[in-house]
């Protein structure tokens, strides 16, 4: 993909994708109490399984670096930046983060963190190239 605003639209896809999964996991909507309690306030939502819980501060931590990649990626656009290194930052981003979620949900640590760093990197290209 060499669209800008295509792979801002993956990245938001990735991010509802993990949102969903997220959510899915930690209030085990296959069950029956789980739907009832995914159709209620959630307001005595139970702990989540220890998969469920990764799901969701995954989740968490991609709308978190969402606004910022969506500000870079905004900020590129309107500086008229140099759209290959816009396009390789937001594919590195892109692809560090679609690795990370299932890295993340698995457990396994330092790949994790090393998989997050790899989407900062990313974000770092496309502000960089914004400031130009």
């Amino acid at each position: 993909m060499n669209s800008e605003g295509g792979l801002l639209a993956l990245s938001a896809a990735l991010t509802l994708v993990m949102v969903l999964t997220g959510a899915l996991l930690k209030s085990k909507l296959w069950t029956p109490d789980g739907l009832k309690l995914s159709l209620g306030n959630r307001e005595s939502m139970p702990e989540p399984t220890p998969i469920g819980g990764r799901a969701d501060r995954a989740a968490k931590n991609m709308l978190e670096n969402m606004v910022i990649f969506t500000a870079v990626m905004c900020a590129a656009h309107w500086s008229q930046a140099d759209h290959e290194r816009v396009v390789l930052g937001a594919r590195v981003f892109l692809l560090a983060r679609l690795a990370y979620f299932p890295v993340y949900v698995a457990g396994v640590t330092v790949l994790r963190t090393l998989l997050w760093a790899a989407g900062v990197v990313g974000v770092v290209i496309v502000g960089l190239a914004a400031l130009h």
